[in-house]
């Protein structure tokens, strides 16, 4: 009985400390869904330098269904409407979007860069997408989680 017992705190703890019992090879992670900003972050010599929380109502809201991408900000502070729609792919860690038309003020930027690539780090409810500037270096990263 004694051992019995062992065996069952046993399991137990080892679920607990090493996970929360799902079976890992059946969780699929996908971008697909609605997630919103959480924070952004500025890197330094490819080092995180700052970390700068949303403020005064300023909101980001992606959506990702089906190859398609499309994003709205809305900042109180800012009089310029801020959308985008395209398509998107992940493969090996990055994630590429391809945006087809957007805000006035993306417009500009999309004239210049058409393709905005990222390294991806995808949870189950939450991902990070890190810009890696020309020389290979973590530059500005975007923290979302899930909300649908």
């Amino acid at each position: 009985m004694k051992t019995l017992m062992m065996i069952s705190f046993y399991l137990m703890s080892a679920t607990l400390f090493l996970g929360d019992g799902l079976k890992t090879d059946t969780l699929e992670l996908t971008l697909e869904g609605v997630w919103e900003l959480e924070n952004q972050q500025l890197y330094e010599d490819g080092m995180l330098s700052e970390t700068i929380s949303n403020e005064n109502g300023y909101r980001q809201v992606k959506m990702y269904s089906k190859g398609k991408v499309m994003w709205t900000r809305n900042d109180p502070t800012d009089s310029n409407e801020w959308f985008g729609y395209g398509t998107y792919t992940v493969a090996d860690g990055v994630l590429e979007e391809r945006l087809e038309y957007a805000s006035g003020p993306m417009m500009k930027i999309v004239d210049t860069t058409q393709v905005f690539r990222f390294e991806l780090l995808l949870g189950a409810k939450s991902y990070q997408q890190i810009r890696i500037d020309k020389d290979g270096e973590r530059s500005q990263g975007e923290s979302y989680i899930r909300l649908e």
